[in-house]
């Protein structure tokens, strides 16, 4: 363990920030001031809210990070139940492999046979096994004409890049293959991993169950971790940081790491979500009764520039009172209206007991960390999985202590019940 001494300063009295869980009583004074929650919707304790809410690859960065630095003793992790798309107005199962794609609905006889020579390909594929190349060099050839070499048709294109490669926009198709490819095969082996319906798995009761077990994790290490510290404020000498001053104490430090609200003079705008947060008593429908479960919604299926997200919790994982479900919907915004532009995705939830409508404005940092001592993170986009979010946290890693992260980790250390 490398010898670096932390201090956690937190203006809020819980752990975790932006991306913390509120029980019912906190999600209402949020977004309700002093309204009270309804009785019939259960104890505010067994509710477990994520403000941002993601699930994590079986196979992907964040478990790997979490083995790596043997946070998972602290957590326990349950396999999400479903993954979808959304295609032609209605909610399918996304195929992952082969023997899947054959018995999928979302494409005609020969179009799955077209699509099952893809996903063998994909599956067979060996960076370092030139024979299973085919004659292409995926770091030259262009996702766009890997899948015209296929015939695949745009709907197919649509729910493979988007579903399966969780691909945000359709940019990726001019950009060199491998990386489309190591993604598809990244969703497959989580999918395998569990044996589940889907590649993800999620913390029980939330994921504010991640920076507790990271705060557990740094205490063990002589990390000290102060909330409800109040204003924060980075302290700064011929433009370098050198300490936070909160309640008239300073605290010197070499290095400052802090999301975009703690130094907005440092970052710039690049983005707003919107988000509905809603309380049913029903599974989403078509999505199998699953009590977890993500829906994609690819850009061109409702006529925008960026994918809406479905996310759906339950009392399974412990984020509500039984016969209670969280679900969310997002997107990155393009109007000011979150509950028009949301309304492709609630449409697709039934009847919803409580439902809040939010935006947050997303921010990237544009300083220099080797001129001003600071490491500032990005905000969190609207995807309801980890893959982007920890890119930057791992970049991050890097810049802070000059040194690549292994993460060939030991998958097996991580967990999941699947019941």
């Amino acid at each position: 363990m490398q010898e670096i001494c932390v201090l956690h300063m937190d203006r809020n009295d819980y752990y975790g920030g932006e991306s913390t869980s509120l029980n019912l009583n906190q999600l209402w004074k949020r977004f309700r001031g002093e309204d009270k929650p309804p009785e019939t919707l259960g104890s505010s304790r067994d509710y477990n809210v994520d403000m941002i809410p993601k699930f994590m690859m079986a196979n992907g960065a964040l478990v790997r990070v979490l083995i790596h630095t043997d946070v998972t003793k602290y957590l326990n992790f349950k396999a999400v139940d479903g993954s979808f798309v959304y295609n032609k107005g209605k909610i399918h199962k996304v195929p992952a492999n082969d023997v899947e794609a054959l018995k999928s609905p979302l494409m005609g006889l020969f179009e799955k046979r077209r699509a099952r020579k893809f996903f063998i390909y994909v599956q067979d594929y060996d960076e370092n096994d030139p024979k299973s190349h085919e004659g292409l060099d995926l770091n030259k050839v262009t996702a766009r004409e890997l899948i015209s070499k296929y015939g695949l048709d745009d709907n197919t294109v649509d729910f493979i890049g988007h579903a399966l490669a969780l691909h945000r926009d359709d940019s990726y198709l001019g950009e060199p293959a491998m990386d489309f490819v190591k993604r598809m095969k990244l969703y497959a082996e989580s999918l395998a991993r569990f044996q589940g319906g889907s590649p993800y798995i999620y913390p029980l009761y939330g994921l504010g169950e991640l920076p507790q077990a990271f705060a557990r994790l740094s205490a063990v290490y002589g990390g000290t971790y102060m909330l409800s510290k109040p204003e924060c404020k980075v302290e700064f000498e011929n433009g370098k940081a050198f300490g936070v001053t909160s309640e008239g104490e300073t605290a010197k430090c070499k290095k400052v790491v802090c999301d975009p609200s703690y130094l907005p003079d440092k970052v710039k705008k690049i983005g707003k979500v919107a988000r509905a947060i809603c309380i049913m008593s029903h599974p989403i429908p078509s999505t199998h009764d699953s009590h977890s479960v993500q829906v994609i919604l690819p850009q061109k299926q409702l006529g925008r520039k960026s994918d809406m997200y479905l996310f759906c919790c339950s009392y399974s994982h412990n984020v509500a009172p039984k016969g209670k479900y969280i679900a969310f919907v997002l997107t990155e915004a393009e109007t000011d209206n979150p509950q028009v532009e949301l309304k492709a995705g609630t449409d697709l939830l039934g009847p919803i007991d409580e439902i809040f409508f939010d935006t947050y404005d997303r921010y990237e940092p544009t300083n220099q960390n080797d001129g001003d001592n600071c490491f500032i993170s990005a905000s969190y986009d609207a995807t309801t999985h980890f893959e982007t979010t920890v890119q930057d946290v791992i970049a991050m890693y890097s810049k802070i202590t000059g040194k690549t992260l292994d993460l060939s980790v030991d998958l097996s250390a991580a967990s999941a019940a699947e019941e």
